[in-house]
């Protein structure tokens, strides 16, 4: 099984993560952000993850410390959980429909970190969620699982559906990516033999 545990204890936030790629969309996410803890519930049942968060944050401030420092250390999960690299797919993409909304999620585990995002103009605020932090939450998974990511909002006009189709396309597209592949069991998926 592929799965890691993190904890990170700041100032700002302690948080306690655990991950398995292998999983089957089992649950329990506490962020103390209600609409994140459903996008990351989202996430991870598309993906077929199991993900425990626990997250006690200075959320009185608002969420971005919690928001984005669940990010960092979801990536380290993630990165730690897939050791070597060897023998997955390595790419993933996916678009996912929402109702009136088209997201598009692209990604390559290639330990090169970059975000591309474009989700286009939304409602400041959904819930207790700011709508901004879903930009902040990906630079922060993917600068930290060395995963270059690429996601847009192709069309759309309810900002919660938007949001959770990024989340879901996220969920299915890293999936697709993490995913074994029997001919490359002992292989790393590089021709430069190392990502």
């Amino acid at each position: 099984m592929r799965q890691a545990q993190i904890q990170r204890t700041t100032n700002e936030t302690n948080i306690n993560i655990s991950i398995n790629l292998d999983g089957e969309g089992v649950t329990n996410i506490n962020s103390g952000i209600g609409f994140f803890d459903h996008m990351l519930n989202l996430f991870a049942v598309h993906g077929r993850f199991d993900l425990d968060v626990e997250c006690e944050g200075d959320i009185e401030v608002d969420g971005h410390h919690s928001i984005e420092d669940i990010g960092i250390a979801l990536g380290t999960a993630i990165k730690n959980a897939l050791g070597d690299k060897c023998g997955i797919n390595r790419y993933g993409t996916f678009y996912l429909p929402m109702d009136e909304s088209l997201a598009f999620v692209s990604l390559d585990i290639s330990g090169r970190p970059y975000l591309v995002y474009d989700g286009g103009e939304m409602s400041p605020m959904i819930g207790n969620y700011d709508t901004e932090l879903t930009e902040e939450f990906l630079r922060a998974l993917a600068f930290n699982a060395g995963i270059t990511l690429h996601v847009k909002i192709i069309y759309g006009k309810n900002s919660h559906h938007k949001v959770e189709a990024i989340f879901k396309a996220l969920g299915h597209a890293l999936r697709i990516a993490v995913k074994s592949d029997p001919r490359m069991k002992n292989k790393i998926p590089s021709t430069k033999g190392a990502l």
